[in-house]
């Protein structure tokens, strides 16, 4: 860690913290720098300053402050300033001439990642507004004023000032990456130190309204259908295990026979007796052992190659990867040098970790190392379709590659929306069937109990 009087330091999107200290010759040294958490930060102070003999006054986290200042005879006026200490407030409240009356630490400091709804009309209302040629300054200007989720708003107006106190465009928005995510802030940050500025916006808002789209169909498709299908189960459960025994076991205590099914639901039902609790506490361990699971690196690979390998919606979800791919790919392809980059970052984006994987550890090596050509060495991945494949080839001979990837996004677009619609319409009548064997089921096993015939004395 470099330690400059005046220069900031940062190195990544993470919370940010200041240490001052006293070198061995007793001047004061400070120095802005980010970490996980203050733990870590603790520890990269202290391995700095055990190196280098400094004599440590503080760390101090950069939070936000309540200040209440009146100008002359004006009515005081409160707002929000994020700082590292109390007297950074006042003294530059001061400066532009303020009366300082308080500066409070905000009790409850917590920004919240905004919906993904309101980073969409951030995105698109930007790409249109810089379509239609406004400065990008005016921009964040503008939105700044307009958006309504604070945390989002805090986030541009970080970004604003970043921009204005000189900050490397690409380095001010991934400093936002945990709020705006790790694409958008990644393509924006890009975008503004291309040459196609309003191009690349436009391609990020229709990737984040494409992709919306598409989780809110497939949350259609299969959340009413599971919701539905649990529902189901509750009912299931309830009849077998509560209001079929009372009947069934009347005829066992006047010593009558049972029917097959009437004695196998019988039996069914004594199981969940008693043993529902133990039943209620593996479901309970099974769900949070697979949530965990689930954020394992590993894990998520095993599961997005196996997805992708589903009856009937893994190919949807396979075409909307390579469709993400290509979108992607579209915006920031150059026919340079540069585009291990942009293909690096749009397989960052598709979505799927094992694609990426595949792309990054099988075709951009054999690009770099062996200096294979684009359509081979995404051949070699093996996670692109025959249609995506012939296209870019088509794309490489004539050198449209550019091209073709905006053609096999808009291809894989309009099929995966069409077929998406068909899907949602399977589901719902497989639901419905299992609905109608499942009530027919115990409409059975209701009628057999009810021909039961108890003893005579």
């Amino acid at each position: 860690m470099k330690i400059n009087h005046n220069k900031q330091i940062f190195f990544s999107s993470m919370p940010e913290y200041r240490f001052e200290g006293l070198s061995p010759g007793g001047k004061l040294l400070h120095g802005n720098f980010t970490a996980e958490s203050l733990k870590e930060a603790k520890k990269k102070v202290q391995t700095l300053t055990s190196s280098k003999g400094i004599k440590l006054k503080g760390i101090y986290p950069k939070k936000t402050f309540i200040y209440r200042v009146q100008k002359g005879s004006e009515k005081p006026s409160t707002g929000e300033q994020k700082a590292f200490t109390k007297q950074e407030v006042s003294e530059a409240l001061s400066r532009l001439g303020f009366k300082v009356i308080s500066v409070m630490p905000k009790l409850l400091d917590f920004r919240f990642k905004p919906p993904q709804t309101a980073i969409v009309t951030f995105v698109r209302v930007s790409a249109n507004l810089l379509n239609e040629k406004l400065p990008f300054n005016e921009v964040l200007q503008l939105l700044v004023n307009d958006i309504e989720n604070i945390s989002l708003r805090e986030s541009i107006k970080e970004i604003s000032n970043d921009l204005k106190h000189g900050r490397d465009s690409e380095e001010a928005f991934m400093r936002q990456e945990k709020y705006l995510g790790k694409f958008t802030a990644r393509m924006l940050g890009l975008a503004s130190k291309s040459g196609n500025m309003s191009d690349i916006y436009e391609s990020t808002a229709t990737f984040l309204e494409r992709n919306a789209e598409f989780k809110k169909s497939l949350k259609s498709a299969l959340i009413m259908p599971m919701f539905t299908l649990i529902l189901l189960l509750g009912v299931v459960v309830f009849y077998i295990a509560y209001i079929f025994p009372e009947t069934a076991k009347l005829f066992v205590k006047l010593g009558t026979e049972l029917p097959p099914m009437t004695t196998a639901t019988l039996k069914i039902s004594d199981f969940l007796i008693t043993n529902m609790t133990f039943i209620f506490i593996g479901i309970i361990a099974a769900a949070g052992g697979i949530a965990y699971a689930l954020r394992l690196p590993k894990v998520q690979m095993i599961r997005d190659k196996y997805i992708l390998r589903l009856p009937i919606i893994g190919s949807l979800i396979h075409k909307t990867t390579i469709e993400i791919f290509c979108r992607v790919f579209y915006a920031l392809y150059s026919g340079s040098g540069e585009n291990i980059d942009a293909i690096k970052l749009s397989a960052e984006a598709c979505g799927n970790k094992y694609v990426e994987h595949r792309i990054k550890t099988i075709s951009i090596p054999m690009m770099l190392g062996k200096g294979i050509g684009l359509v081979e060495s995404f051949t070699a991945a093996g996670v692109f379709t025959e249609t995506a494949l012939s296209r870019f080839h088509t794309g490489a001979e004539t050198g449209t590659v550019k091209k073709t990837a905006l053609q096999i996004a808009n291809y894989y677009e309009k099929e995966t929306v069409y077929k998406l619609k068909n899907v949602v319409d399977m589901i719902q009548l497989m639901i419905a069937m299992l609905i109608m064997l499942v009530l027919t089921a115990i409409t059975v096993v209701s009628s057999e109990t009810a021909t039961v015939k108890p003893k005579t004395f």
